[in-house]
């Protein structure tokens, strides 16, 4: 009898690059039978499935109350959740990086704010030590009211940041040049196993690597460094989590500095591995043994 597997998903990907359905295959393979179901279907019976894992639900920051709501339904389900609801209520929130940081991860410097006011300004290239600047939503995802800004001409965007952050958290990183010269690594674990490494790199006179922005992907052997640090950081999550995606960007020191740890609905971008569906079928089918055990 096929197991049933649902894949969180969106109502609409037309702007959006999705490669979920190449597990379809491998899990079909290993008695599963998955599909994708939309979050926001509110007549779905989640105790119809044996697991459900988070994938491509991403305009979930549009309502992330209402996502948090369908997630609790699903964990109080018969179905497994993955990730688990405790690993997306603590992932969820940028803030993450600060317990990171606070276990000895290094991650990009980053200042913290509840609101925005145009007081901040200059300070903050001041105590970032730099003259361009990130701002981005403590809660947001793809690149979403994300804001490059260059010190001098900040006053340009003081406008929009009231807006946009008139009540909501956000935080202020330094802008990483490596981002436009070399690109963003992302490491890909499923379970315990390292899986592929991609390296992204934006469109010209851009800074965003998502695809739907124009970045280019590249599969790359990661240096033996870039690995140990992100199985380091991997190691420290609590629950273990089935996917873990880490972003990570080279620093000056030649170090590789934490960017995003991504643990709710990554790409896992099983189009540039052509052997990670397969990979990750038998690394969930192993774990939903154990969970059912």
């Amino acid at each position: 009898m096929m197991k049933r597997c649902a894949f969180l998903s969106m109502d609409n990907y037309e702007d959006f690059e999705v490669y979920d359905h190449l597990l379809f295959d491998p899990l079909k393979a290993l008695g599963w039978y998955a599909e994708e179901v939309s979050w926001r279907n509110a007549t779905v019976n989640w105790n119809s499935f044996d697991a459900v894992i988070i994938r491509s639900p991403w305009d979930y920051q549009d309502d992330p109350q209402a996502f948090m709501q369908v997630l609790t339904d699903i964990e109080q389900s018969d179905a497994v959740l993955e990730n688990s609801l405790d690993i997306v209520k603590w992932n969820i929130d940028k803030t993450y990086l600060r317990d990171l940081d606070s276990q000895g991860v290094e991650i990009v410097s980053s200042l913290w704010f509840d609101k925005f006011s145009s007081d901040l300004f200059p300070s903050v290239f001041t105590d970032l030590e730099s003259d361009e600047i990130v701002v981005k939503p403590t809660i947001s995802a793809g690149a979403d009211d994300t804001f490059r800004i260059h010190q001098s001409n900040y006053d340009v965007f003081v406008e929009d940041l009231e807006t946009v952050f008139a009540s909501r958290p956000f935080l202020v990183q330094p802008f990483m040049d490596n981002i436009t010269e070399e690109g963003e690594f992302s490491v890909f674990f499923f379970g315990d196993i390292y899986s592929h490494t991609i390296l992204k790199t934006p469109k010209t006179n851009d800074f965003r690597v998502q695809e739907e922005h124009g970045g280019r992907l590249t599969l790359v052997k990661p240096k033996d460094h870039l690995l140990k640090t992100a199985r380091s950081m991997r190691d420290m999550i609590d629950p273990e989590p089935l996917y873990t995606r880490a972003d990570y960007v080279r620093t000056a020191n030649n170090t590789f500095a934490l960017m995003e740890l991504e643990l709710i609905e990554p790409s896992l971008y099983f189009n540039m591995d052509p052997e990670s569906p397969e990979r990750f079928a038998k690394v969930f089918d192993k774990w939903m043994a154990k969970k059912t055990a």
